[in-house]
């Protein structure tokens, strides 16, 4: 059985700075997550299509900036380019508190997905030099648990602090944003500022069978059949679940169930407390087995989600409505804690150390694609009155995770895959 105090124990000093100062860093991330559609649309006044498209901004900007990033990673460290993204989002958050016009909140949208861009392979890349073997699959998913328990107590704050009729409440909540994230500022600048995170004298062969030339890039990377299917795996998976979440998921709670801003938050806070109850037993049971597998569990449980928010159209603003997206919050969730210690460790046990950098920005390039399309679609659904054709591709995404999941399980090497390396008896 898998133990904080055992896996905080495993952890160098360096694992244990970073952990500590998540769950303060997202509790700002925590205050809008779940809001900023609303703001966009129902604070500011801008379309609902317009509020799709401005949300789809943060991921195509991160979506730009990924490729470019991996690669910076690889030649410069991790450290380097989490500092400049964190910085472009205290900016990007600080900008889009006072915006009142699309062109204002643009260009703090295109801030905070350079921040998404950046530091998403940074900060795997980060955390694949500082832990190793079974503990790095732990720590992606005690990261992801506390990031969780931030996200989820600022939810709370901001759905009960938050009033679409009193604009400065909203300000306040982004201010409040801007101001956590100068807690990773600091902490790179301060006690990790040794901790560069790169690969200095690359190695010449890799267990794994990922590529290690030195001049190896993307393209040699996408070569391999496993790298190929595991990033349709993450666009599908992020389309169906993150790239809805803060589009999809809060606009058909509101214009389809007509439920409130408190309710909505309820929900997102419901969905984090259950991610972090959860992720240290899961992360026990899931342990030895296929990691594909594991995603096949979850691919059932997010389509079970989905049916459950879309049974609040049935009877708007009722307790079924309210029993359908809380329902959806913990089940969504408990796929969540399957999803976030697999995922990430199947990309960096597959990648070679020297290109970490790039085999983080590929994953991060589909997971910033499929946040890009899915509030597209969403907004261009429901703005069209097609709540329930939103529902059904839901669901039958969830089947093509499924799908994808299982021929990705062909290409993986036994170790990558999570099941120990089948070392053959030697011969007499």
């Amino acid at each position: 059985m898998i133990s904080m105090k055992s896996f905080w124990t495993a952890l160098p000093t360096e694992g244990r700075w970073l952990l500590s100062t998540v769950a303060v860093s997202t509790l700002g991330r925590g205050l809008v997550l779940p809001f900023t559609l609303i703001y966009l649309h129902e604070v500011r006044g801008f379309g609902l299509g317009v509020s799709g498209l401005l949300m789809a901004v943060i991921a195509a900007a991160a979506f730009v900036v990924t490729a470019p990033s991996g690669a910076l990673v690889d030649r410069y460290g991790a450290r380097v380019v989490l500092l400049a993204g964190q910085s472009a989002m205290v900016a990007g958050t600080l900008l889009l508190a006072f915006a009142t016009t699309p062109a204002a909140a643009t260009v703090a949208l295109v801030l905070i997905g350079i921040n998404f861009g950046a530091s998403w392979p940074a900060f795997n890349s980060l955390i694949a030099t500082v832990v190793e073997g079974e503990t790095r699959q732990q720590y992606f998913g005690v990261n992801f648990a506390l990031t969780n328990l931030g996200l989820g107590v600022g939810g709370i704050v901001g759905g009960l602090f938050a009033d679409v009729d009193r604009p400065e409440t909203f300000t306040a909540i982004y201010v409040a944003d801007a101001l956590a994230g100068l807690v990773p500022l600091a902490l790179f600048l301060g006690p990790l500022r040794h901790l560069h995170g790169r690969v200095l004298h690359p190695p010449r062969d890799l267990l794994s069978g990922a590529l290690s030339g030195p001049a190896a890039g993307y393209r040699a990377i996408l070569r391999s059949p496993a790298v190929r299917w595991l990033t349709l795996l993450t666009f599908v998976a992020t389309f169906i679940g993150y790239g809805q979440f803060e589009a999809g998921l809060p606009a058909f709670a509101r214009t389809e169930a007509g439920l409130s801003t408190g309710v909505i938050g309820f929900a997102f806070a419901l969905n984090t407390f259950v991610i972090v109850a959860l992720q240290f037993t899961v992360m026990g049971r899931i342990r030895g087995r296929r990691r594909t597998r594991v995603l096949t569990v979850m691919a059932a449980l997010w389509a079970f989600a989905w049916l459950l928010v879309g049974t609040g159209a049935l009877a708007p603003g009722s307790a079924l409505a309210v029993t359908g997206l809380l329902g959806f919050g913990l089940v969504f969730g408990i796929g969540e804690t399957l999803l976030q210690p697999t995922l990430p460790a199947i990309n960096n046990d597959l990648a070679a150390d020297h290109l970490r950098g790039r085999y983080n920005a590929l994953n991060s390039a589909a997971v910033q694609a499929g946040t890009v399309a899915g509030p597209i679609v969403a907004g261009f659904l429901l703005e069209h009155g097609h709540a329930s054709t939103l529902i059904a591709l839901m669901v039958a995404g969830c089947g093509a995770i499924a799908i994808v999941a299982t021929v990705l399980e062909r290409h993986l090497p036994a170790a990558v895959n999570g099941r120990p390396a089948v070392v053959p008896e030697p011969v007499r």
